[in-house]
């Protein structure tokens, strides 16, 4: 049996939500001007050079994009719909399609501001406020830091920035890469180095939520089961801790919440309730009935979305790029 899923690098995938989008006009040639990570979803974003319309690239569609007025930054909206946007301020982004906001855009490198890392063993944090750095050193309960720093490596890998004070030189470096914390298991979207003089500390950084926010994650393992033949499970994680997606038959939504220590708990589910085959209802109940008693959530080796009940049963998803089309 051929797989549907695709083999993916061991890092947090290329993801998105499938939604409609408008094509640019042949006539019109755009060039490479910028990427973006719109947490799990990667965009391509495309200039003329003798042509005010910006395309952006996502998931093999196009989005065309006009030039707007705005208070702050660069704005491009969708003519005739302007529910789909993207406002670029400095080097970052904001994406809306169809009304539905992504995560923050990052190009390659660069990370969430403010930003936090920590480590343990022994336990410290850095923080990146503006341009502070604030550090609770290791083994120094009641000693915090606050040192003005500046951003002294930019680049596809990450950042680093560097302080001096209390005697000390201060680093803190940060790569965009999956990172899981040594004790509660928990994962980060950055890991995360503090160098106080010549002493080097590891430890993982930024927001979690980015590791599943701005994907559509579609169901290929229900409890060591595969789906029954052409139906479609999903799950889509939202802005204000909203979920929703497909349970088999119908259309379903809920809230979570992740607890900070790689538990995550789904809540509030509720479902339109359109009747479909006996096979495929069994299937919906099945999923909802799992979905509802989920407490952990990790990132697989290949990107793969992993959750997990308390008795070790799992619902195994996949990024929609993952997923191979003639099979869906």
């Amino acid at each position: 049996m051929r797989s549907r899923y695709l083999l993916a690098v061991p890092v947090v995938a290329t993801l998105g939500l499938l939604l409609s989008a408008c094509q640019s006009t042949p006539e019109t040639q755009f060039k490479a001007e910028n990427t973006y990570a719109c947490g799990q979803l990667n965009i391509n974003v495309l200039a003329a050079e003798d042509n005010p319309l910006l395309t952006i690239e996502y998931l093999n569609q196009q989005l065309l994009l006009k030039p707007a007025e705005s208070d702050g930054g660069e704005l491009y909206v969708a003519p005739g719909n302007e529910s789909t946007r993207f406002l670029r301020t400095g080097e970052t982004a904001l994406l809306t399609i169809r009304g539905q906001q992504y995560p923050e855009c990052l190009p390659p490198g660069a990370i969430e501001m403010p930003f936090r890392a920590a480590g343990n063993e022994p336990y410290w944090q850095a923080r990146v406020i503006g341009d502070e750095l604030i550090v609770d050193r290791p083994l120094e309960e009641k000693t915090t830091l606050r040192l003005p720093a500046k951003l002294s490596k930019a680049d596809r890998h990450g950042r680093q920035f560097v302080a001096a004070g209390d005697g000390m030189n201060v680093t803190l470096t940060v790569a965009r890469q999956l990172c899981q914390d040594t004790m509660s298991g928990a994962q980060y979207p950055n890991q995360a180095w503090l160098a106080l003089d010549d002493i080097v500390y590891g430890g993982c950084g930024g927001n979690p939520e980015r590791l599943y926010l701005g994907a559509e994650w579609i169901v290929g393992d229900l409890a060591k089961t595969e789906p029954l033949d052409r139906s479609r499970m999903t799950i889509t994680f939202l802005n204000g801790n909203r979920i929703a997606g497909m349970a088999s038959c119908n259309r379903y939504s809920g809230t979570y919440l992740l607890d900070g220590e790689g538990g995550v708990d789904f809540s509030q589910l509720i479902s339109s309730r359109m009747a479909c085959s006996p096979e495929l209802m069994l299937q919906e109940d099945r999923f909802l009935e799992l979905l509802d008693r989920v407490s952990s959530i990790r990132i697989g080796r290949f990107g793969e979305l992993l959750l997990t009940t308390r008795e070790g049963e799992m619902i195994k998803a996949f990024p929609s790029d993952m997923v191979d089309p003639t099979l869906e």
